[in-house]
């Protein structure tokens, strides 16, 4: 049985997500929030395996109840709920650790595959969709202050294959596209994601967008990120993918 939060601060929309999820085998709904601060607390009560979670809330908005349920509870999901696909709030719950995000005109069955597909471990975003958010808001990204030290330092722990293998995940390049770009199998492709993952400790496939941006490592039309010497291992050397200077370490 999956269990669901639903955070939206417009009683209909809850009762409209209610009725389709309850409606569906193997599914429930936990609880209710009608802000932010209420998610939080109903996720700490309730334990769902998903929230669905509006980004616009009064006082405690669902980018910052996004980041404090997946700090505090990693194996928590939250699908964010949006008006515009291209927009500066789901990047922002995108890097606050949510698996995705949702139109709010999602259809019945989309949104029910989305919940699904979010409990079993997957995202529902995909990260071509990402990539596009990611550049869209690139500006937005501060200096990370622990760029060279922290879960970046773990970059240098990858084997050269699977620094290929995130440098053309953070491109949004799907399993099979990978494979034909490495030469290689889509089950070989699935275990390096998988390994990659489990290294740097992330949830999915975006969140190794996400961190490609966010550590430097991928910049849109700019030259790699000068690492320093050091930084992450001896002998960085770069290379040119599709408009993207990717710097890997080895």
């Amino acid at each position: 049985m999956i269990s669901v939060l639903l955070a939206d601060d417009q009683p209909l929309l809850r009762r409209g997500f209610r009725m389709i999820l309850e409606a569906e085998d193997g599914v429930t709904v936990a609880g209710e929030a009608g802000d932010g601060a209420e998610a939080i607390e109903l996720s700490r009560r309730c334990k769902p395996d998903v929230v669905l979670m509006d980004i616009r809330m009064p006082g405690t908005d669902g980018i910052e109840a996004t980041r404090q349920i997946t700090a505090a509870q990693p194996g928590v999901r939250v699908l964010v709920l949006t008006t515009f696909d291209l927009d500066e709030y789901a990047f922002g719950a995108l890097r606050a650790g949510a698996s995705g995000f949702l139109l709010k005109d999602v259809r019945p069955g989309e949104l029910v595959a989305a919940v699904r597909t979010v409990a079993s471990g997957d995202a529902v975003v995909s990260p071509r969709v990402t990539r596009r958010l990611l550049e869209e808001y690139a500006q937005l990204l501060p200096v990370a202050e622990d760029r060279q030290t922290g879960r970046y330092q773990q970059l240098s722990a990858l084997t050269e294959r699977e620094r290929e293998v995130l440098a053309v995940v953070a491109q949004g390049l799907s399993n099979t596209e990978i494979a034909a770009s490495l030469f290689v199998s889509e089950t070989t492709v699935k275990s390096h994601v998988g390994r990659i993952l489990a290294k740097l400790g992330l949830r999915d496939r975006v969140q190794i967008v996400v961190l490609a941006y966010e550590s430097g490592l991928v910049r849109p039309g700019q030259a790699a990120p000068d690492w320093g010497a050091g930084a992450l291992g001896a002998g960085l050397r770069c290379r040119r993918i599709t408009g993207f200077t990717v710097r890997l370490v080895g």
